[in-house]
């Protein structure tokens, strides 16, 4: 599978009223958490194809007997090179979590230092399976909005932290054709997380969004999940097309 040929976006700071972003944080979660916040059933998902959009979540390295396969813009880098990433940006929003402790909420965490052993240890699972494997094809290098892959390649695709986190970095049209991207490698449905900004807020074009999107042939819907890692992170859009 050929890699993504889009420039990188520019590496800017996004601001909200609460949390400082960089363009696109390089921040990972692990089975159980995506098990949460995607309302999955892990076991259910064998024999499935599965595409993460990933970072460096640990997802795919705990759930590669099930047939998953992640994709994210850094992939194709050296492992160093990504583990640089983890460390910073993990250093910042660790930081960010201290500053601002009212955002968070951590139903499965007892404290935020537990999150943050927790974050780390997903992160040092994905570098040491990204090592071992990226030659095998289990991660390929690609960026948003277009996806390497032939349409409906897979039965769920699941997208964690990146549309509607970073509203402010991406315009509605942006979105509008990720989703699309999206819905097109899927067989099944596209799982979103969360359905909102960095500062809790719901993302404000999501009628639109849906609009367009039903003007597509796609519908969506939004769904509550058993999760919020952060305020207002307790929803997810699922996106699926009539002949799905």
């Amino acid at each position: 599978m050929s890699t993504s040929t889009l420039p990188p976006p520019a590496s800017v700071t996004v601001s909200t009223s609460g949390l400082e972003l960089p363009s696109v944080s390089f921040f990972g979660r692990t089975l159980a958490e995506y098990a949460q916040f995607f309302a999955l059933d892990p076991v259910a998902l064998r024999g499935r194809a599965v595409l993460d959009v990933a970072g460096p979540a640990s997802f795919t390295a705990e759930a590669c007997k099930l047939g998953v396969d992640a994709v994210d813009p850094l992939y194709g880098c050296p492992v160093e090179t990504l583990a640089t990433h983890v460390q910073l940006d993990y250093a910042k929003m660790f930081a960010e979590m201290r500053v601002e402790p009212h955002l968070w909420r951590f139903r499965s965490f007892p404290s935020i230092n537990a999150a943050a052993l927790n974050l780390r240890s997903a992160a040092r699972r994905f570098l040491n399976d990204y090592e071992a494997h990226f030659a095998h094809g289990r991660y390929v290098g690609a960026r948003l909005p277009r996806r390497p892959f032939l349409d409906r390649a897979f039965d769920l695709v699941l997208c964690a932290h990146l549309l509607f986190i970073y509203a402010r970095r991406f315009d509605l049209a942006w979105h509008v054709i990720a989703c699309r991207e999206l819905v097109r490698v899927s067989a099944g449905e596209v799982r979103i997380h969360a359905v909102c900004g960095a500062d809790g807020r719901r993302y404000p074009e999501l009628a639109a969004l849906r609009a367009e999107l039903a003007e597509a042939g796609i519908a969506s819907e939004v769904v509550p999940v058993n999760c919020e890692f952060f305020v207002g992170s307790s929803s997810m859009q699922v996106l699926k097309t009539a002949s799905s």
